[in-house]
């Protein structure tokens, strides 16, 4: 059992290391040993940036690489769902055209203030320069299920697969390549985050309709870029995570046991396949608190940094 582990990602202050990859030409992965991933499609005429990272100064390491490939203009910054720890880079890309689904734009209006204080604390290393974030990002374009856009002799598709790991995640969809982006709707040998899950949707339904999709590469939300059999590895891992969780708090609150009780039952059945990947500690108390308020019926809470740190103490220590 968890004895008095160290706040969320509190004690993870080593630096990490970043991988630039072109899975094809134009096509670029920059991924971070399980820090969350950003990427870029060049176009013709210029390039659509896939999420933001955490502040402007993560984003301009990010961009200063990128740099390496092409001076194109970021014309396009793509979100692939809101969490701050993604998005609040924004400013540094100066882009025409901030576009997510209209899922991630009412979730910033509803619960973006609350998000930002949440995850400046539960990752601190992430948020060493917190104060030159300037505000919120707010998309300018919307959509509600795809959206295609052209990059000269370059088709991109943004894609609404479903619910899951918030209420507005989607995805870019590269059909000729048939390579995807995810977002943290996939992630590979990460912990999938489901503190604001839709974890019956997800597990089931939007991953059914990712592997409809058939990618030959996936840049997941967290790990690194996969392809091939491993690309698939990743889409069936992330749901036998899932569905591993919801059936030890589903059957605990059944049974009419507590919450804790459910933690330790979660963490029984996922430790032995997954006790090793990137964050499972920071991830699990918070998943075990959604996945019990959705087995009571409840859509996903507001967390705010002082409901995460409550349910830190009742379940990690």
């Amino acid at each position: 059992m968890a004895v008095g582990k160290p706040f969320a990602s509190s004690a993870d202050l080593e630096e990490k290391r970043s991988t630039l990859e072109e899975l094809a030409p134009g096509i670029v992965a920059f991924t971070a040993e399980g820090d969350p991933n950003v990427g870029a499609v060049i176009g013709e005429h210029a390039v659509l940036a896939v999420d933001a990272r955490s502040t402007p100064r993560h984003a301009r390491e990010w961009l200063g690489e990128l740099r390496r490939l092409t001076d194109k203009p970021v014309r396009y910054l793509f979100l692939t769902h809101y969490h701050a720890v993604r998005v609040l880079g924004a400013f540094a890309f100066e882009a025409d055209w901030v576009i997510a689904h209209e899922g991630t734009r009412r979730w910033i209006l509803e619960r973006g203030e609350a998000d930002f204080e949440s995850e400046t604390r539960r990752f601190p290393r992430l948020f060493r320069d917190v104060d030159s974030i300037p505000g919120l990002t707010h998309p300018n374009v919307t959509f509600t299920d795809t959206l295609r856009l052209s990059l000269g002799e370059r088709e991109v598709e943004l894609q609404f697969l479903g619910r899951g790991h918030s209420a507005g995640d989607a995805c870019v969809w590269l059909p000729e390549e048939r390579i995807l982006f995810s977002g943290d709707l996939v992630e590979a040998r990460a912990a999938p985050y489901m503190g604001d899950a839709f974890v019956q949707e997800w597990s089931t339904a939007t991953l059914d309709r990712v592997k409809v999709l058939a990618p030959e590469a996936i840049v997941p939300g967290r790990g690194p870029a996969v392809s091939g059999d491993e690309a698939r590895l990743a889409v069936d891992e992330t749901r036998e995570y899932l569905l591993t969780l919801w059936g030890a708090v589903r059957e605990a609150h059944a049974g009419g046991s507590t919450l804790k009780d459910a933690f330790e039952a979660a963490r029984d059945a996922l430790e032995p396949r997954f006790g090793d990947w990137w964050i499972f500690e920071h991830c699990l108390p918070f998943n075990v608190a959604r996945a019990w308020d959705e087995a009571e019926g409840l859509p996903p809470q507001v967390w705010t940094a002082e409901k995460d740190a409550a349910v830190w103490s009742e379940l990690q220590s």
